[in-house]
């Protein structure tokens, strides 16, 4: 299809907000040396960034709920610049901790809102496919934003890297506002009656889906640099190479995931989430051969970013009432499956397992989320029996 200019805007928009999510996660050391903490606590610099996204997202869909989406779109990326821009100034680790919360607010608001917007641009049976383009920046961030800024912030000092991501959120900004087209305020009730499509199940059943799809990539990829080492025997230093892969496995499959969900989106899913459970199983055994290991990364990659298009499309289909606050509400959603999926990982090897056992943690969230895909299936075969039931 052809591509609008808009897309790339909100594209540029995602690729520095992914880049600001895990870049510190290279610079830790040198953060934790400056600020004169220890490297765990500088850790929790990541975990305060997800409690940002998952308390932001309920808060920004009430803020933004009646305001013309690209102006919302604009205000939030220009916030973003601004907590970006106080980290790099923060002389202190608590006030670089308040500095990451007030970035993250802008995180869901930002997904949920621009998912819907590109969708907007582009005919109805090509919604998918404009929200994975814009999604391509959020991987594209893994692949070039993250090395990029790791590599600056070891060069030119840790801050170095805010202020480039600044930059890049005052680029999106003045991209959204010259090329994403006027829009009208939303039409609809209020926030209270809004929040109601939380009691359709449907909607529920999906932000648990993308929570549990979620939760099945981090249980496994937040411990795979030990597992890479100790397991498949990778040198330290190889590492990112196989991370590079497998992050352009990431881009690749998201923008085949938006295809597949304008083509049939249910079936699209289930068969996505059969092939992600079998990937994971087998990558219990190929993760002790380097050559395989990266070729099952590299798959697995693809097959499980394939599904967030088709996740956030469902959502936003079964909130036709409320889409920005579902959006965004599943971006939060989404958020916690990240953080619950690397507790969960963290569990087995508590326990006294190995890091070969951890994708069986995910076998297990990815077919959960099955199980729930294949009961929102036949809810929709139901609806309309329940329907004619009702008019009757």
């Amino acid at each position: 299809m052809a591509l609008p200019p808009a897309l790339f805007a909100l594209a540029a928009g995602a690729f520095g907000i992914g880049t600001t999510e895990f870049v510190v996660m290279g610079l830790l050391p040198q953060v934790a040396q400056d600020l004169g903490v220890t490297i765990p606590s500088a850790g929790l610099i990541v975990s305060g960034y997800a409690a940002g996204v998952v308390v932001g997202a309920p808060v920004l869909a009430i803020l933004t709920n009646r305001l013309p989406r690209k102006a919302t779109l604009i205000g939030l990326m220009l916030l973003f610049a601004l907590g970006n821009l106080l980290c790099a100034i923060a002389p202190t680790y608590g006030l670089l901790m308040a500095a990451r919360v007030l970035t993250a607010f802008a995180h869901a608001a930002f997904f949920g809102i621009g998912a819907i917007v590109a969708a907007d641009l582009v005919p109805y049976n090509q919604r998918a496919q404009a929200m994975s383009l814009m999604f391509a920046g959020l991987t594209l961030a893994n692949v070039l934003g993250v090395p990029g800024g790791t590599a600056l912030g070891q060069v030119a000092g840790w801050r170095s890297a805010f202020v480039l991501v600044a930059a890049i959120g005052v680029i999106a900004a003045l991209g959204i506002g010259l090329l994403v087209p006027r829009s009208e305020r939303p039409a609809g009730s209020g926030i209270l009656r809004e929040f109601g499509v939380l009691r359709d199940p449907q909607v529920v059943i999906g932000m648990a889906m993308s929570a549990l799809s979620a939760g099945s990539l981090f249980a496994v990829f937040t411990y795979i640099t030990p597992l890479l080492e100790t397991v498949t025997g990778i040198a330290p230093g190889n590492v990112t190479l196989y991370l590079l892969l497998y992050g352009a496995g990431l881009t690749v499959g998201n923008l085949i995931g938006g295809r597949l969900a304008d083509w049939k989106l249910m079936p699209s899913m289930m068969v996505l989430l059969t092939l992600l459970a079998v990937i994971l199983a087998t990558f219990t055994w190929t993760s002790q051969f380097p050559g395989l290991a990266l070729a099952t990364m590299i798959v697995w990659g693809m097959v499980g970013f394939a599904l967030v298009s088709p996740l956030q499309m469902r959502v936003i289909d079964k909130a036709r009432r409320a889409p920005n606050l579902a959006s965004t509400l599943n971006q939060g959603a989404f958020n916690v499956g990240c953080a619950s999926g690397a507790f969960l990982g963290g569990i087995p090897l508590t326990l006294g397992y190995g890091y070969a056992m951890l994708p069986w943690v995910s076998v297990v969230l990815v077919l959960a989320t099955l199980a729930l895909c294949v009961l929102s299936a036949a809810l929709d075969q139901r609806q309309p029996a329940d329907c004619v039931a009702a008019a009757a």
